[in-house]
């Protein structure tokens, strides 16, 4: 598994080059010989949803950019071990960059999210949407007539256009640019600028990523760096944990490479860098990096902030993908948009009024939307109670996950507790009913908490749902403690 911080990486990289004013001079020596790839389509750079949007991926690849194989020593001087030998986006985060020039946030994607992946593959881990498309190509493309790395570079295109497409399903964004990073591209940068500075609360001994390091401050790099960036066994919320490491290399990394002392025109740090990005980086080929720098210079101090993805379960059974991160799409989109300031539109509203049960149309309730948070550990029960509402009239609003509460609540506009109360009625009719002065006129939020009587809405949803263990509810996972130290 790769660090989200080497796509970063690579643009503050170059971010150093427009902070000293060097790359005036070095700009034909950064664009000779940097791989690009033709996969976004109409790149904005003021978009109209309000963000440019950057796809960062770090990819688990045994080739260069240019297609070619690694060495065996390169390998072996990498640790790839016995995680090695699948190509897989083991690392996504959606860099957000508001058209206001608010601050900007890296989303993390957690590797094992299990999701719909587009083009008829189905839902599979979302690690695995650039294999599936780049194998497909690669199946096409025996008997054209190309070099192994030729067919190798444009099967990669067809893999990230998917993860690209994957992504935007997810979270409701539009990629603008996109990023791509490999194995030896993470450890020759991380090597150029010196290593970044790291803290543990504990040693690590852990033999599948070979993560060995004391407890407390150290400075990493290479294969060090690579280590303690992969780990995720042994740790108590995996990948979720590991992705909080990310988040602390990153910004480890954002302070240190963005530093006016460390520098200098001219220097070996500078050239190692640009070789670094120029073996090992794809960009999409619109994109203007260098004047994007410039851009990036006001986002590595406190207008730059991490975030990760809200999830569920981090041990759902899978048909084919054993255990997945449980995600919920419409809970996924309202998270990524609400960083904007904003909501998201729901997909399955509607302007016209819903049938009751008995096909007649409810006109009381028809100009109420409902959106309903499952904050319970019922799996499915948001989905079931909104379809039982839109069967009462209401119109259905957003589906999504909350945190976990034992109480239900309903939650209405100011001055709109008949609607509250409306819904309740629907409900069962003892349920708490409050205000909430930051709803839009019209809209009720239903907050569904262990307490919800589930049968209530049985005999519309069908069967009944699966009730999980209350030992599956995950915590967050612990960020970085007072002295700035990680699991």
């Amino acid at each position: 598994m790769l660090t989200g911080g080497k796509a970063l990486l690579v643009i503050i990289s170059v971010a150093v080059f427009v902070a000293t004013g060097f790359y005036w001079n070095e700009l034909d020596k950064f664009d000779e010989g940097m791989t690009t790839a033709d996969v976004i389509s109409e790149p904005q750079e003021k978009p109209a949803d309000g963000a440019v949007d950057i796809l960062m991926v770090g990819m688990d690849s045994r080739t260069d950019a240019q297609g070619n194989p690694l060495s065996k020593e390169q390998l072996a001087m990498l640790r790839t071990g016995e995680e090695g030998g699948v190509l897989n986006t083991d690392t996504l985060i959606l860099l957000r960059i508001p058209n206001d020039g608010g601050k900007a946030y890296g989303v993390s994607v957690p590797r094992d999210s299990y999701v719909d992946i587009p083009n008829g593959y189905g839902q599979h881990k979302i690690n695995s949407a650039y294999l599936r498309a780049k194998n497909d190509s690669l199946r096409e493309l025996q008997g054209a007539g190309l070099s192994e790395a030729d067919k190798q570079v444009q099967s990669n295109q067809e893999g990230a256009k998917n993860i690209i497409g994957t992504v935007e399903a997810l979270t409701g964004a539009k990629v603008d640019h996109y990023a791509e990073v490999n194995l030896l591209g993470f450890y020759d940068i991380t090597n150029a600028i010196g290593g970044i500075d790291v803290c543990l609360k504990a040693p690590v001994d852990e033999y599948r990523s070979g993560a060995n390091f004391p407890a407390g401050q150290q400075t990493i790099a290479g294969a060090d760096a690579l280590a303690f960036v992969r780990q995720r066994h042994d740790l108590p919320n995996g990948d979720l944990d590991r992705i909080v490491r990310q988040q602390v290399f990153m910004n480890g990394m954002a302070k240190k490479v963005m530093s006016q002392d460390m520098l200098t025109p001219g220097s070996d740090t500078l050239d190692n860098l640009r070789k670094a990005i120029q073996k090992s980086v794809v960009l999409d080929k619109d994109w203007n990096v260098l004047q994007f720098a410039q851009q990036m210079l006001k986002f590595t101090g406190g207008n730059l902030e991490f975030k990760t993805i809200p999830v569920g379960r981090i041990d759902l059974d899978t048909p084919e993908d054993g255990e997945a991160v449980e995600v919920d799409p419409g809970a996924v989109k309202e998270f990524v948009q609400g960083l904007l300031g904003g909501k998201p539109q729901s997909d399955d509203s509607t302007d016209s009024p819903s049938s009751n049960d008995d096909g007649s149309q409810d006109s009381g309730n028809g100009d109420v939307v409902v959106n309903v948070r499952n904050a319970s550990e019922v799996d499915g029960l948001a989905k079931s109670v909104s379809e039982f509402l839109g069967g009462k009239g209401f119109q259905p609003g957003e589906v999504a996950t909350a945190e976990y509460r034992d109480a239900t609540v309903i939650r209405h506009a100011s001055g709109e507790q008949d609607k509250g109360n409306a819904v309740a009625e629907a409900l069962g009719g003892d349920i708490t009913v409050e205000e909430d002065a930051n709803l839009a006129a019209g809209s009720v939020t239903v907050l569904l908490g262990a307490d919800f009587d589930d049968s209530v809405v049985n005999g519309l949803a069908g069967d009944r749902p699966l009730r999980l263990s209350p030992t599956v509810h995950q915590q967050e996972p612990a960020g970085p403690d007072a002295n700035g130290c990680v699991n």
